[in-house]
């Protein structure tokens, strides 16, 4: 009988597509971070930096599109490889063994739900205003621009949303960690002989977002960036 499965329907294909768009989100999330960095710079750098966004237009809402086609390609990846993997051993190990794997892959299931209701949360938090702790500071000046560097330290004085981001933003360590070096191996990078550099460069590149996302909420808690 004739093979007429297309390649996205292949186990292969199905990876490579989950890195495909583990990358774009990847991408999307460096670029957030080091834009949310700008609060160190001062009210007046991340006012223009989210101004610019606003003004953005049709770009803006392009990336929005392909960002959440990537996000819903990527649930969809997921969710078939491990099905399809839970298909081909039905019979659970009477011995776990973790040798081949680590705490980030096992959780990968638990960290992407999560991390997904997280980002509900952050939208209610900072762009609409729903969750945040001083509605007021969404209610525009005399020229109609909102005070986002404000905002943004107001949300974070409040110790339960920023322990909500702190949380997250170990979830989202784990999961950069274990999605780079699943990434890596399905697009063919995977030798024994460099193998150690490519967990090397999860592990440090996982560790560096995480620690930038985890700086904001701790900077206000502890007083080093103030509102205006």
């Amino acid at each position: 009988m004739a093979n007429n499965m297309t390649f996205l329907e292949t186990s292969v294909g199905k990876k490579v597509l989950m890195a495909a768009t583990g990358f774009i989100i990847f991408g999307f999330v460096v670029v957030h971070i080091l834009g949310n960095l700008q609060l160190f710079l001062g009210p007046e750098a991340l006012n223009q930096y989210a101004a610019f966004l606003q003004a953005s237009g049709p770009i803006k809402w392009t990336v929005r599109i392909v960002l959440a086609a990537s996000v819903l390609a990527h649930i969809v990846s997921a969710v078939m490889v491990t099905l399809q993997n839970w298909r081909a051993r039905p019979q659970k190990y009477a011995v776990k063994r973790y040798q081949e794997t680590t705490y980030a892959a096992r959780t990968m299931w638990l960290g992407g739900p999560i991390i997904g209701l997280f980002v509900v949360y952050h939208l209610l938090h900072f762009t609409t205003g729903h969750c945040h702790p001083v509605k007021a500071g969404f209610i525009p000046d005399s020229n109609g621009v909102i005070n986002v560097y404000n905002n943004v330290i107001f949300g974070f004085q409040d110790t339960v949303a920023s322990g909500v981001y702190i949380f997250t933003m170990v979830l989202i360590g784990l999961h950069l960690y274990h999605g780079l070096w699943s990434m890596m191996q399905s697009v063919g990078l995977n030798h024994p002989k460099y193998n150690h550099w490519r967990k090397a460069f999860a592990v440090l590149f996982a560790l560096l977002i995480a620690t930038a996302g985890i700086s904001l909420p701790v900077s206000v808690l502890l007083g080093l960036v103030t509102p205006v």
